[in-house]
């Protein structure tokens, strides 16, 4: 029965009304020694919690899709089938451009969201550089089978959910493709491709979107392989001009390392709530050392480039927690780097889906001016000019905080 299936939240939601009628039918009825009776009353008070806690992980779960199946709750799953030493660029000296094209099989996906908007697709994907073989998710704009686009290639966003997490996330609670197939409809946000790669590959452990010889090669997984594989089998433009990586949480920091670190397959970066130093996340394969951390660290990443990488970072977060990341790479950032950082009041919703969620217009229209896929230069001024350097966005509402609109002027009206 799958985790994340109807029918085992409908199993679970019939035990957990069961397990509460039954000690009110059977309380006083209970026949035998008193000791025999104590137990089956324990017994069934057990029960009751033990379905009650059950039901409520399952709507978190669903809700939140944190977990994809039982080997991922259970830690026993893993999608590496090998990780050799791939070097510095991940690629261990092979030429990719010169490998043979990667056919792949899609077919719909399952679960809360993915059959809105057009639908999504999934395919299973056996890395040929990284030695990952995992799920990836696809999602197609709608200008995409239209006969009048059918010679063109389109921009692509990889999307990375937050540890734990499924990728499904992004389709699931957070409705990315629902809240943008209007926008790219009437022409206020690009048509992109949107590609959410599985980021969970080993049992227990958040792989840091870093190469580990011998445990994961994540890095070349999601900045090498998945690419490859998208521009074989769908019109998506090549690096990195077409191509800009998103995230949350976890996420976010991959976004942000994989776009400093490879300004050769991404254009941008956009980050929620994330964080440069990879310790941020304890469990992180790249917080083991500090050559790992120094490695996968956005941040010293920039201070020590010898020639500042071409590409633009969106960094959006409350204080404590992404704002400070932000404005770290903001002071370190030289041209043509470039920072845009978005602070967000404690009001806004914490580090939930709530306040990732509201955020992805904002951040698809930043994406679409940055990369080049709109002439209506200063068409969303809220986005444009340098990064604030204090919190600008301090009284604002919800929906301008989600629209991109929120002013110096907001937070002045409050302390």
């Amino acid at each position: 029965m799958s985790l994340t299936g109807t029918a085992f939240l409908y199993t679970t939601l019939v035990l957990s009304v069961a397990a509460l009628i039954l000690p009110l039918v059977l309380w006083s009825r209970m026949r035998g020694p008193r000791p025999l009776r104590a137990v089956a009353r324990i017994l069934m008070l057990l029960f009751a919690q033990g379905t009650a806690v059950t039901l409520v992980f399952v709507l978190v779960n669903n809700q939140n899709n944190l977990y994809d199946n039982w080997a991922d709750l259970l830690g026993t799953g893993n999608h590496v089938q090998e990780a050799a030493d791939l070097g510095r660029d991940g690629t261990g000296g092979i030429a990719v451009k010169r490998l043979p094209r990667v056919r792949q099989t899609f077919r719909p996906a399952d679960g809360p969201g993915m059959r809105t908007a057009g639908g999504v697709r999934v395919t299973q994907l056996r890395g040929r550089v990284s030695g990952v073989n995992a799920e990836v998710y696809v999602w197609l704009p709608p200008q995409y089978d239209d006969p009048a686009y059918r010679h063109r290639r389109f921009p692509v966003v990889e999307l990375l959910p937050g540890y734990p997490g499924s990728a499904k996330a992004w389709f699931g609670p957070m409705r990315t493709h629902e809240q943008l197939l209007p926008l790219m409809r009437s022409g206020r946000v690009a048509p992109f491709i949107l590609v959410a790669p599985r980021t969970n590959l080993l049992a227990g452990v958040d792989t840091g979107c870093a190469n580990v010889p011998g445990q994961v090669n994540a890095d070349s997984w999601l900045s090498v392989d998945v690419p490859k594989m998208v521009t074989d089998n769908f019109r998506a433009q090549p690096v990195p001009r077409g191509w800009a990586v998103a995230g949350y949480s976890a996420g976010a920091h991959c976004a942000v390392k994989l776009a400093v670190a490879h300004p050769g397959r991404y254009r941008a970066a956009v980050s929620m709530s994330g964080y440069n130093d990879p310790i941020g996340e304890r469990s992180s394969l790249a917080a083991q050392s500090p050559a790992l951390r120094a490695a996968n660290n956005p941040y010293l990443l920039l201070r020590k480039a010898a020639v500042p990488p071409p590409v633009a970072l969106y960094l959006s977060g409350e204080s404590g927690d992404g704002y400070q990341a932000g404005e770290a790479l903001a002071s370190a950032a030289k041209a043509p780097t470039t920072v845009h950082v978005v602070f967000l009041p404690r009001s806004a919703g914490g580090h939930t889906m709530a306040l990732w969620r509201p955020q992805v217009p904002a951040a698809f229209r930043w994406l679409t001016l940055q990369m080049g896929q709109s002439r209506a230069g200063g068409q969303d001024g809220s986005l444009a000019g340098s990064s604030p350097r204090s919190p600008s966005n301090g009284g604002s509402t919800r929906a301008a905080l989600a629209s991109g609109t929120a002013s110096r002027a907001d937070a002045a009206r409050r302390p």
